[in-house]
């Protein structure tokens, strides 16, 4: 099926759900925010764009449920993807570690 000439992905892999428990216990953290609850396994490629990369630990990326993975994920528009989401993470993170205090 498509949606404004994306293919939608309708059905993960049998092999998704241990995939995303090992990425999330090697990265337990949000890599934009530093969060280490209610967190989601970004596909850095989306699956619907290229579905040999679901399950490639390469193509993933621990974002916070909300607001990171919607922010950084997605650009705030579930039809879209930020191909530069690990750069954009690392940017953030780093301003997040270092932000200035009294």
């Amino acid at each position: 099926m498509n949606f404004f000439g994306i293919k939608i992905f309708s059905s993960r892999s049998s092999s998704w759900s241990k995939v995303r428990k090992q990425h999330i216990s090697e990265f337990p953290k949000c890599a934009a925010c530093g969060r280490s609850k209610k967190l989601d396994v970004h596909h850095i490629v989306p699956v619907s764009v290229d579905p040999s990369k679901e399950l490639d630990p390469s193509n993933l990326i621990t974002l916070c449920s909300d607001p990171c993975h919607f922010v950084f994920g997605h650009l705030m528009d579930y039809k879209s993807w930020n191909k530069d989401v690990v750069n954009d993470t690392k940017v953030y993170l780093n301003k997040v570690k270092n932000k200035p205090r009294k």
